[in-house]
């Protein structure tokens, strides 16, 4: 019995907190992870006890009583340390294990005491390992030479990320410096791809997959309100209020701007109606202690109803109680997304996960409800693969010379070759990072050794080197000297506009761009703050699923009746179109002054076509939204051009080399790829942004007009 096997502390634990049973995918790991010494992934959904799982079993097993850190736990979030460590250190109180946050923002005098006296339990970031490796080297293997485990925390987040490629590295790192190997516990409530889970312990035949398919109940509602502007439909926000006034809500409305948009005009409704005021905003530009103030409101109030407009700040598993419905506004871009929302409600046993969908667009209803055919299905989107990442190869080729404070060359290379995040990289193509490195004079080469060069000491002496993601530059917004949040500077960003931020509405009256500072006063009107970098590309398949729906004759009983018109409407649409065969007929409407070519292809793919259409030099416009491209070309024209259009790919290279130099722009999906050598860039063009294999395969498809035009139906590609 997998109870019996765990420490007599960890038992006596289990039986106050009275505990009538462990959950299923905590009586499998705790057998696992006690009798072998495997790396180990736990799935299972949101709120199934996986932190559990993986602590009772490694604080049974592990011997604290040695010098330095034993367990290491990573997570993706500040906030979902701060929350976990209360969890981890209630499971320590009577192991006398000593448990320390280490970011940022933790306390700087316990970070201290724990370099004095290493030991226990450490909760950590990827961004604050990799900032211990190059600033203080001579300290990680003091920490955490003797590492027995580390937890890796809504592993899914990491996976297919250049934030992931990080932490692979980072972690071969880690284990370069120990005596003994230490064993990997990855969490995850959603994973499409189990094998690139396991490539994070860098031993993939020793890492088993542990899965409670536990199916979870969820009743979910599709409504529609037409959206004209940039702003939602009051008639939305109404039903909106009425939907969640009298509940415990999560709105999640796909941006952060949006999201303060949603949370001032909820409040209003409330104030003018008399209903309660607990209507927050929660993302990553609200300042740390208002998230906080949120978070434990939500946590500690048993009666008060409360909604909380937010993007992924609370997707993943932030512990914030109990939610009764979810809310999502417009489609997600990503089935997994969706499961992490959708998890959120409904996390008391037996009870039912709810969710309600608001769309303002037809193809955002459509895609929708594509997302949620393709969940019911059982799919979750494949991660992007990282084998090949040069970019962060760079990264981490710095972060290892300013570590070392200097490294012969030859010993750099065979870093970087041990590293398993990198072992699919050619030892050439490492040589070719490092010697361009020398060469743009980001490392300097003194005979045998390589040292951070003088342009090299401008990027890693400032925080941001320590992340793979981009950053935008913030400006601190402050009332009164209280500090609500930051937002980027925009053209918006001005004297006397007015603003919302934190759930409220604020008046600009100084903007101090030295400081980057606003100073902010209470108003009565404004609108949402610009901020940039919420999108995300969208999965082949669901533009799939899309099509599918369209050329459907099925009735969705999840859809409400204007939701269902919609729907009709578009079928509609495109019943001018014989499609007789999804997989390799392609709509194209032709309209008295452009035509319309739907691809219903991913973002990857879309971005190529449209890049093949530039090279063919015909004049397009793409809009994403619909996954469609308006021609501008007679019929005729395009016709006779479309059955070449790949040809250009023959010399696919050279193209890639011009729009390199002609738009390195093009470039800012990778905060480091901009310093790489050309030949690499293309490469991370082909890999990342670009998908030349489904481009090639662009002349099998049939173009199908639309009915009413006087001529031939097709136009096939040779």
């Amino acid at each position: 019995m997998s109870f019996d096997l765990l420490s007599v502390p960890i038992r006596k634990y289990i039986r106050e907190k009275r505990w009538e049973q462990l959950r299923p995918i905590q009586t499998a790991a705790i057998a696992r992870i006690m009798t072998t010494e495997d790396h180990y992934i736990l799935a299972s959904r949101t709120a199934s006890g996986k932190t559990e799982a993986a602590f009772l079993p490694i604080l049974s097993k592990v011997n604290f009583n040695g010098s330095g850190v034993r367990v290491l736990y990573i997570s993706p979030l500040i906030a979902l340390i701060n929350d976990q460590f209360e969890r981890i250190e209630k499971l320590c109180r009577d192991l006398e294990v000593k448990v320390t946050k280490w970011h940022g923002e933790a306390n700087k005098t316990l970070k201290d005491k724990l370099v004095k006296d290493a030991q226990g339990i450490v909760l950590i970031t990827p961004e604050s390992v990799e900032a211990m490796f190059v600033n203080r080297p001579y300290q990680v293997k003091e920490l955490f030479a003797n590492l027995e485990y580390v937890v890796i925390d809504e592993i899914h987040a990491f996976i297919g990320s250049d934030r992931g490629v990080q932490l692979k590295s980072l972690l071969s790192r880690l284990q370069s410096i120990q005596t003994i190997p230490f064993k990997v516990v990855g969490l995850s409530a959603t994973l499409g791809d189990f094998n690139e889970a396991k490539k994070f312990t860098g031993d993939e035949s020793h890492t088993k997959v542990l899965i409670d398919r536990t199916p979870k109940e969820i009743e979910a509602h599709f409504r529609y309100f037409e959206g004209e502007t940039e702003e939602l439909p009051l008639d939305l926000l109404k039903d909106l209020y009425k939907e969640i006034c009298n509940t415990k809500a999560l709105i999640f409305p796909n941006s952060r701007g949006k999201a303060e948009y949603v949370a001032v005009k909820l409040l209003k409704i409330a104030e003018r109606v008399g209903g309660h005021q607990n209507y927050f905003s929660h993302h990553s530009s609200v300042d740390k202690q208002v998230r906080e103030y949120v978070e434990e409101f939500a946590k500690s109030n048993t009666y008060q109803n409360f909604s909380i407009s937010c993007t992924s700040t609370l997707e993943l598993g932030i512990d914030i109680g109990t939610v009764d419905e979810v809310i999502q506004i417009d489609a997600t871009h990503s089935i997994a997304s969706l499961i992490q929302r959708i998890g959120r409600s409904g996390r008391k046993e037996g009870a039912v996960s709810k969710l309600f969908l608001y769309a303002t667009s037809p193809w955002s209803l459509l895609q929708s409800l594509a997302c949620w055919l393709l969940y019911k299905e059982g799919f979750i989107e494949p991660p992007r693969i990282t084998d090949f990442s040069y970019d962060i190869l760079l990264h981490q080729a710095m972060s290892i010379t300013k570590g070392h404070s200097g490294i012969n060359k030859l010993e750099l290379i065979r870093h970087l070759q041990k590293n398993f995040a990198f072992s699919l990289i050619t030892k050439a193509h490492i040589i070719d990072v490092v010697d361009h490195l020398i060469k743009i004079d980001l490392l300097e080469q003194l005979r045998d050794e390589v040292i951070i060069g003088v342009e090299g000491e401008k990027i890693v002496n400032k925080r941001d080197f320590y992340s793979v993601f981009q950053t935008q530059i913030y400006f601190k917004v402050v009332n009164v000297g209280n500090t609500i949040g930051q937002i980027p500077l925009s053209p918006q960003i001005r004297e006397d506009e007015n603003i919302f931020l934190a759930a409220k509405i604020w008046k600009i009256k100084f903007v101090d761009y030295e400081a980057k500072k606003i100073e902010v006063i209470k108003a009565l009107d404004g609108k949402s703050p610009v901020f940039s970098g919420d999108g995300a590309d969208l999965h082949g398949r669901i533009r799939e699923k899309m099509y599918e729906v369209l050329f459907s004759t099925e009735h969705y009983e999840i859809l409400n009746e204007i939701s269902a018109t919609e729907i009709e409407k578009l079928r509609r649409y495109f019943r001018v179109f014989k499609i007789s065969n999804l997989k390799l007929e392609m709509p194209l409407m032709v309209e008295k002054s452009q035509l319309k070519l739907f691809a219903f292809c991913g973002s990857k793919v879309n971005r190529t076509i449209s890049w093949l259409l530039d090279l063919n030099g015909i004049e397009h416009t793409r809009n994403e939204s619909t996954g469609s491209f308006t021609i501008k070309l007679l019929l005729e024209e395009f016709e006779a051009k479309w059955p070449k259009i790949t040809e250009v790919l023959e010399e696919a290279d050279e193209h890639l080399e011009r729009l390199v130099m002609e738009k390195p722009g093009i470039l800012d999906f990778s905060k480091w790829g901009q310093y790489l050598p050309v030949n690499l860039q293309k490469e991370l063009l082909k890999q990342q942004y670009f998908d030349l294999d489904a481009a090639f395969k662009i002349k099998d498809f049939v173009l199908i007009r639309n009915a009413d035009v006087n001529s031939s139906d097709t136009c096939r590609k040779n």
